[in-house]
């Protein structure tokens, strides 16, 4: 779940962090616990560690990362190793590299067991590059052995930028550009709009599954890597919880989505009850459209402490408890007295779902019906979302009705697995759905 940005430029006049930066802090929501942000000019500048964006890449900082390119992320992974996205490699050939999604494995490489990820991965790049005369043909065909979901964005020590999508699409890239003289290449659309501009929304707005990218100095044009999945396979948890409302995945608008969730949520989990309250941030766009179709009415319900915190992604369940108890305080007159439609946008342990229907209970609330705007999440990603092991899973041990008793809400429901293709819109074929049937597409 990583968030990814490279901002190229064709004039070297250009200081190009605070772009950057701004680039990751539209894209905050996909990662809270490190950032780094990479600078090329006479040299590769870099600024990356815990914590969020605006802690990490502080004023002070981004003034000392020199040059007119960049590359960065944010991620919700808390790294134990120096081995920290942006990667640089320095030999055979200078760069430095961002990942979002997973490499499952890799042609003509053994995995070393005894390392980490970022290791294996600079490792494999290094042995890869070793007799490659050209750095930007030996990146690519690096990627062209890799296997996996993920996204790319490299930066080369002599002004190349290339950015790509594996063969299958799980994971978004989207471009834009900054007047007549950059492009911008990053995870969503939402950081595209904040820094510059979209491109026309068209198939053009986004790196294709399988393609390639390449900026240099003096062109750019696409390639492609060899077609080695029978089908595309977008992650359907974008659309459901990690991309940002505003943005737009696959050319396909996440709000739009969202919307229609909530409808069929009002069409397949109709309950009679007094209001209709969303989680915030994600699900508040389900619970306005569940309004609107059940003409049950909407109202807030909770008001938010300090920073948006997404208290699911957090890396521990203390830290998802507290997330959840700190940052939502519920409105007593909202809810005293009256039978509530809880919408939530998924439901992974229970704990933080059960606390929030506890909370709920405690100002009052006469009942808790809890509707949920994805099917049951049954199965680990192996492709880097950030989903628990597989005995954790509430979803997949327990039916609504037991889960109902176990976070003490009178009734609840998931949204059906044809529930959500549908409101994606997208053919099922086309979407990877495998964290809620346990089928993950694999490239041949």
């Amino acid at each position: 779940m990583t968030g990814l940005i490279g901002v190229y430029v064709f004039d070297e006049r250009w200081k190009i962090s605070s772009f950057g930066k701004y680039g990751l802090l539209a894209l905050q929501h996909r990662g809270q616990e490190n950032a780094g942000l990479l600078t090329l000019g006479d040299r590769f500048y870099e600024c990356k560690g815990k914590g969020w964006v605006e802690d990490v890449v502080t004023e002070s900082k981004a003034k000392d990362l020199r040059g007119h390119l960049c590359l960065g992320q944010v991620s919700p992974y808390e790294q134990e190793t120096e081995d920290t996205q942006p990667l640089v490699l320095k030999k055979p050939k200078e760069l430095a590299l961002v990942l979002d999604g997973r490499i499952t494995g890799i042609e003509d490489y053994m995995w070393d067991k005894t390392l980490g990820y970022e290791r294996n991965i600079l490792n494999a790049l290094e042995f890869h590059l070793q007799g490659e005369g050209d750095v930007v043909e030996g990146v690519k065909s690096f990627f062209a052995h890799c296997r996996g979901g993920y996204a790319f964005i490299v930066l080369t020590i002599d002004g190349a930028m290339v950015a790509g999508r594996d063969a299958m699409g799980v994971k978004p890239l989207s471009l834009g550009k900054i007047g007549f003289d950059g492009g911008i290449v990053a995870s969503e659309t939402c950081a595209t709009d904040t820094i510059g501009e979209r491109m026309p929304v068209s198939p053009a707005e986004n790196i294709a599954p399988g393609e390639i990218r390449v900026f240099t100095p003096l062109s750019a044009y696409t390639t492609h890597l060899p077609v080695r999945s029978p089908r595309t396979a977008h992650c359907s948890f974008e659309y459901v919880y990690l991309a940002r409302p505003d943005s737009y995945i696959n050319d396909t608008a996440v709000y739009k989505v969202r919307k229609a969730i909530g409808r069929k949520l009002a069409e397949e989990g109709a309950a009679d009850t007094d209001v209709v309250i969303g989680v915030p941030e994600t699900a508040i766009p389900f619970a306005l459209s569940y309004s609107a179709e059940s003409g049950i009415p909407v109202e807030r319900g909770f008001e938010q402490t300090g920073r948006r915190v997404r208290s699911a992604i957090k890396p521990t369940q203390l830290e998802r408890l507290k997330g959840v108890q700190l940052k939502l305080n519920v409105i007593s007159e909202a809810v005293k007295g009256k039978r509530i439609i809880l919408i939530d946008d998924s439901v992974v342990r229970g704990n933080t779902l059960a606390n929030i229907v506890y909370l709920m209970k405690e100002k009052g609330a006469k009942e808790v019906h809890v509707r949920i705007g994805s099917p049951a999440i049954v199965s680990h990603c192996p492709y880097g979302t950030e989903v628990p092991p597989e005995d954790e899973l509430i979803g997949r041990h327990l039916n609504e009705e037991k889960i109902a008793e176990v976070v003490g809400a009178d009734t609840f429901h998931y949204l059906t697995l044809e529930g959500l293709v549908e409101s994606i819109d997208v053919p099922r074929n086309s979407l990877c759905l495998g964290c809620f049937t346990g089928e993950y597409p694999e490239e041949a």
